[in-house]
């Protein structure tokens, strides 16, 4: 059962949000409990102060995000049980976002900057240890590059960023990191449709960054991720405007 706090007058511009935030924040605490069943929707209009429509609006939020489930005839039931389930349901959530607006997709580009430069400056400091993944990431792209096989380089980039991350050791952070793969390579997809450097230059800035890494060079690892990184937030910038323009002259 959900004890909620009646919403005040002032705050009424978006009711169901803010129904939202109290059930979800009370999901995460543990407050409400995997298996545990939401009060019936007409029980939490009364209690928050909204209209059954408003909660039926939060309810469908809050099964998007993964946290509950509702079957027609009963009551909605707390679901989520792990970090995963939620990272999931979060990156889920972003995704559906870039069928709407594509420049979504930079901003997945900035978290994964913010994520990746504080993984190879604290990798290259002595924390965690790189796995072996990292070192068949690069193999891969060598291959790639002997056979001009695009794809595969564009497979072999995003598993060596992935397993940077996991060579961290930070089961939450490797959690997010790995649901935002799919964005990630998304952004690489289309950042692709714009000319750009050799497959043999992009291997080059992957074995220049695993080179800093191993030397312990924090700042010059940092350095090599950021301009990495901003390259190809560069390219997919261009990719998207030129998109943008073909999409004008078809109208």
């Amino acid at each position: 059962m959900v004890n909620a706090t009646a919403i005040s007058a002032p705050d009424r511009g978006k009711l169901h949000m803010q129904v939202v935030a109290d059930i979800e924040t009370r999901i995460l605490t543990g407050e409400l409990q995997v298996g545990e069943r939401l009060s019936s929707e007409a029980e939490l209009a009364r209690n928050f102060g909204v209209s059954t429509r408003s909660v039926r609006e939060a309810l469908q939020i809050l099964e998007t995000r993964g946290l509950v489930r509702r079957r027609h005839g009963e009551r909605a039931e707390v679901v989520r049980d792990d970090v995963g389930q939620f990272m999931e349901s979060l990156v889920a959530s972003v995704g559906s976002l870039f069928a709407r607006d594509t420049a979504y997709l930079v901003q997945a580009m900035d978290v994964r900057r913010m994520i990746e430069l504080e993984v190879v400056g604290r990798i290259a400091a002595g924390e965690g240890q790189l796995s072996e993944a990292v070192l068949a990431s690069l193999d891969a792209m060598r291959n790639s590059v002997r056979n001009n096989d695009f794809s595969q380089f564009t497979e072999g980039d995003a598993s060596f960023h992935r397993a940077l991350v996991q060579s961290l050791g930070n089961e939450i952070l490797s959690s997010l990191h790995g649901n935002l793969h799919t964005l990630i390579a998304g952004v690489i997809k289309v950042a692709s449709r714009v000319p750009r450097k050799t497959l043999a230059d992009g291997l080059a800035e992957h074995e220049n960054i695993y080179t800093l890494i191993r030397s312990g060079n924090v700042k010059g690892a940092r350095s090599a991720m950021r301009e990495h990184i901003d390259n190809s937030m560069a390219y997919l910038e261009q990719a998207m405007s030129r998109s943008g323009k073909r999409e004008e002259k078809s109208e």
